[in-house]
């Protein structure tokens, strides 16, 4: 942060703010200070990268904060009347002087919000600065101004910079649009990080559908094993047991040259292991179009979630489409026959191919909705639901999925959908349904 906007909005606070209303964390490293009138900033005191901000819509915290730092916090400070703010030694410190609303014995307290680059910190003070809690605690080894509870805090040596001073016409038009470009910052790193996860996983298929074998070498190997072991069986009084090589005449009348295996006591144990790779191989070559059908439609797939993820206008839709993993998500997971979401507390389903579209009108229950493209190819998609309605943000984004994921063209797309109780399956994933309703979706 720089020295003028921290003095200005000092100058602004002192001029608009005489309240705390609320003061709570809404990010690891972000708090929220609420003013008299809903005037509400935010602080982010992350190190070497701090900012301060205004935005229209309310932040939520994505979980409750409970630590002493929170709990002190909320204590000393929410609704709590200002006594002074300052700029502290006239450094890129904010000093929030405070009394709490106390009934029985009202407390001072200080807030230090310490823009001070790797030192960034947020410190609570009490009249006689003993430190009472912090966001950072620091000990000596780490810097020669300790931060611990209990202990009085040093003052920050006066700064001996010449700070650059400009004049700000109007500090909240500032503020916004350090929102807008911290927002859009964080967009592009969430897009930058997702997209190389899922680039990975491309590469990986792609090596595979690479390396399939194809259908005519699986079948060629698979008949030089069955004429070696019928070759071996049929000569088996030839082979001695001690024999590393035995030269035979096939049914064309051709020498062949068999490499025999000294792991199998016998030349016919050996031919019957010839023969079950042979097995093996004919099969793989009969359903190798099943694998690498499965192989290029996840392909498919992932390079959509690639360009969806391009086109994403928040971090939340970048969550909703490929969402974090759990620490304590199981590395190994089952694959599942479809593509899983959640959004607002709903599993929304989604089958990728005409497999996954059966399974998904198979599996479903009568109750859950289904979704699909009007009139026209498209994955199926299910809403796991328990009640006879969904909420309408809900719909919307499941219809949504149905036509990001089955088009590859932008435009308005209608998708109809009902509970799955009015779907009947005729052929395959051909259904019939009625009734239903439809929703124009614009993607």
């Amino acid at each position: 942060m720089k020295y003028y906007v921290l003095k200005a909005l000092v100058e602004y606070l002192q001029t608009n703010c005489t309240h705390i209303k609320l003061i709570k964390r809404v990010d690891n490293n972000t708090i929220i200070m609420e003013f008299n009138d809903k005037n509400r900033i935010y602080f982010d005191m992350s190190k070497s990268n701090s900012l301060v901000y205004k935005k229209e819509q309310l932040s939520h915290a994505k979980r409750e904060y409970n630590a002493p730092f929170d709990v002190v916090l909320n204590k000393r400070f929410n609704n709590g009347k200002i006594k002074k703010i300052e700029l502290l030694n006239d450094d890129k410190i904010i000093l929030f002087e405070a009394v709490s609303p106390s009934s029985y014995k009202q407390l001072t307290t200080k807030l230090h919000l310490e823009f001070t680059g790797k030192y960034t910190n947020i410190i609570i003070v009490d009249e006689e600065d003993v430190v009472l809690e912090a966001l950072r605690h620091i000990d000596e080894q780490s810097s020669s101004r300790a931060v611990k509870v209990g202990h009085l805090l040093k003052s920050v040596p006066k700064a001996n910079f010449i700070p650059i001073i400009k004049n700000i016409e109007f500090l909240e038009t500032l503020l916004y649009e350090n929102y807008i470009q911290k927002e859009h910052h964080e967009l592009e790193q969430a897009k930058k990080q997702k997209i190389t996860a899922v680039k990975k996983q491309i590469s990986k298929l792609r090596k595979l559908l690479d390396s399939l074998q194809s259908k005519e070498l699986l079948e060629k190997e698979s008949n030089e094993l069955y004429e070696k072991a019928n070759l071996i069986l049929s000569n088996i009084y030839l082979i001695k047991p001690y024999d590393k090589k035995i030269s035979l005449v096939n049914f064309e009348g051709k020498t062949v040259e068999i490499e025999l295996d000294l792991n199998y006591p016998t030349a016919s144990s050996f031919a019957n292991h010839l023969f079950t790779k042979a097995k093996k191989a004919k099969q793989k070559a009969k359903f190798m179009y099943i694998e690498k059908n499965n192989l290029e439609e996840k392909l498919e797939f992932l390079n959509k979630m690639v360009h969806h993820i391009q086109m994403a206008s928040s971090i939340d839709e970048i969550e909703f489409l490929l969402p974090k993993k759990e620490k304590n998500q199981t590395r190994t997971k089952k694959q599942e026959n479809y593509e899983s979401f959640f959004f607002k507390g709903f599993k929304i389903l989604l089958g990728k191919n005409e497999r996954e579209n059966i399974y998904l009108l198979q599996n479903s229950k009568a109750s859950d909705f289904w979704f699909h493209l009007k009139e026209r190819p498209s994955c199926h998609v299910i809403v796991q639901n328990s009640k006879k309605t969904l909420p309408d943000e809900v719909i919307e984004k499941a219809a949504q999925l149905c036509a990001s994921f089955s088009v590859d063209f932008a435009g308005n797309y209608l998708v109809d959908y009902t509970q799955r109780r009015n779907v009947k399956i005729q052929h395959g994933a051909n259904v019939l349904y009625n009734p239903y309703e439809t929703i124009t979706i614009k993607i």
